[in-house]
């Protein structure tokens, strides 16, 4: 794993150093694969990233975008993740409907929607049961708490080893999550990190040793890169 700490000196240039990252890693996996597969965050921090992505001159046509995590809501419904992303992003670029891959919630039944979504990326990847496959970039965020996706302290999804997507849960609403080793296959995984509130969750993540079940986001060690871009504000737990 090739890990990169960035700590910028305010969240526009957050958001200014993660857009260049992850241009260059569009780039470099269409110019290697011929497409780039994304999964985006949830939360306020990726927003203005997305909003910046809107207005980049990119082949949207090589570029597939899914998501890592959902709350079981509406795909209108205002906390979702995915419409979050269209209304600030994908309605405002040229790419074909068929390469946005949202995690599906209306079956009523969350643990049937996971199955339904880890198919979909099965047939996508065209890969067989208990082959994983490796995203190009996987965008992540952490809360106070040191969750990350939907994989929240001492909750089951976190020990999920079987599947690629499972069900979260937060105080008994439930999540569709990408699992531990989807995440970890994953060629590039960048955390945006922003505000004071996150320092006592980055000093455990950071710290020598400390227990995974309650800091989740300790879990993501991903085979390839793994880049964390902090503010200010937020990386002054580090210094």
């Amino acid at each position: 794993m090739q890990k990169v700490v960035e700590v910028l000196g305010s969240r526009e240039e957050l958001i200014e150093r993660s857009l260049a990252v992850v241009l260059s890693k569009i780039t470099a996996a269409i110019a290697e694969r011929g497409m780039c597969t994304i999964a985006a965050a949830g939360g306020s921090t990726p927003e203005p990233l997305y909003r910046s992505l809107a207005t980049q001159d990119l082949p949207w046509d090589k570029i597939h975008v899914f998501w890592g995590d959902e709350r079981y809501v509406a795909p209108e419904h205002q906390d979702s993740n995915q419409k979050m992303a269209r209304l600030v992003w994908l309605d405002r670029v040229n790419i074909p409907a068929g390469n946005i891959h949202p995690m599906p919630t209306g079956a009523g039944d969350p643990a049937a929607d996971c199955r339904a979504y880890q198919t979909e990326l099965q047939q996508f990847f065209q890969i067989s049961d208990g082959e994983v496959p490796a995203f190009d970039i996987i965008l992540l965020g952490i809360g106070d708490d040191a969750h990350t996706a939907s994989l929240f302290p001492g909750t089951a999804a976190l020990q999920v080893r079987s599947a690629l997507v499972t069900v979260g849960n937060k105080d008994g609403q439930p999540r569709i999550t990408f699992t531990v080793p989807l995440i970890n296959r994953a060629r590039c995984v960048i955390f945006m990190v922003a505000g004071a509130s996150k320092q006592p969750a980055l000093a455990e993540i950071f710290a020598p040793a400390a227990d995974d079940m309650t800091y989740p986001a300790r879990l993501v060690q991903p085979e390839g890169e793994l880049w964390w871009l902090l503010d200010a504000l937020a990386g002054a737990a580090l210094k």
